[in-house]
């Protein structure tokens, strides 16, 4: 498999020259199988040039799998060029959310409403189709196979297994790890944080021995106690994710968009000094960066 970042920051794109190294687009990811079908993982504003680049390639089948419906992941995909072209297939795939009780596609359908788009979602060229999906259930994308899984976030999110070609990837969306919110004096610490190892052993397995585990890690550890519940995570749990998981890379991503490239090259660097024995390789994810599994 290929994997490739087309938006790699949280939150809100940060163009400029403070951000021009690794990137400054939200979250999309590329993944390309040896068979040459075509998997997206969420459509931050980083779509809008992956589309431009797949404007090369006519006519496109692409399957978009969203982690969650949060702005900047779904923010780019009006502006995908291949929905707009005849020929061109789009099959989008998430989760059903439990408060409107409405699948996937109430993302697209609220985004090109009139009031928001210019063009309306009746005038796509290319044929669209949505696709709802449930945790643990597998989807069949030619040979490979992607599997969601529930994570921690303040609204339905989804990370994805992908098995093919003997490779692995899993990628979190946004992800905050549970953390118990009774004291350890309280009656119901003990059930609840029974609850959290029950959860956190579901997690690590579904991401065990992945030769990719690309994980929302978007503060330090001093960030995150004026952070914390806003559902993101920090360098220290994925670092302790990728070590359970015993995962043979791990990818740093969802670049806090107040981070400037220095900023997190220096972050990086610190990490690296501070757990000098890891067994699998540390990287900070860029934009625009072909990576063979």
């Amino acid at each position: 498999m290929k994997l490739r970042f087309w938006g790699v920051r949280g939150s809100i794109a940060t163009p400029g020259p403070n951000t021009v190294k690794y990137g400054g687009n939200t979250t999309c990811i590329e993944i390309t199988t040896d068979n040459n079908d075509l998997i997206i993982l969420d459509a931050g504003t980083g779509i809008h040039p992956f589309g431009l680049e797949l404007l090369k390639k006519l006519p496109v089948t692409a399957h978009l799998f969203i982690t969650h419906t949060h702005w900047d992941h779904i923010q780019g995909l009006p502006f995908f060029s291949p929905i707009f072209i005849p020929g061109n297939e789009v099959q989008i795939y998430g989760g059903l959310d439990p408060v409107t009780n409405e699948g996937i596609e109430r993302a697209l359908g609220v985004q090109l409403q009139y009031s928001y788009f210019p063009i309306r979602e009746a005038e796509l060229n290319a044929k669209v189709e949505y696709n709802t999906i449930k945790p643990g259930e597998s989807v069949s994308i030619g040979n490979a196979k992607v599997t969601p899984i529930l994570l921690s976030h303040p609204v339905l999110n989804f990370g994805y297994r992908i098995d093919c070609d003997g490779q692995s990837i899993f990628f979190t969306g946004d992800y905050e790890p549970v953390f118990n919110i009774y004291q350890p004096e309280d009656d119901e610490y003990e059930e609840y944080q029974s609850f959290i190892d029950q959860k956190q052993h579901e997690i690590i397995m579904a991401m065990k021995n992945v030769d990719a585990l690309i994980i929302d890690s978007s503060y330090t550890a001093e960030e995150y106690l004026a952070k914390k519940g806003w559902g993101h995570g920090t360098y220290a749990s994925a670092i302790e994710l990728a070590a359970k998981a015993q995962a043979k890379k791990l990818f740093f991503t969802h670049h806090e968009p107040t981070r400037t490239d220095d900023q997190l090259e220096h972050i990086y660097a610190q990490l690296l000094k501070d757990n000098p024995n890891l067994k699998y390789e540390v990287i900070l994810a860029k934009e625009g960066v072909d990576i063979y599994l």
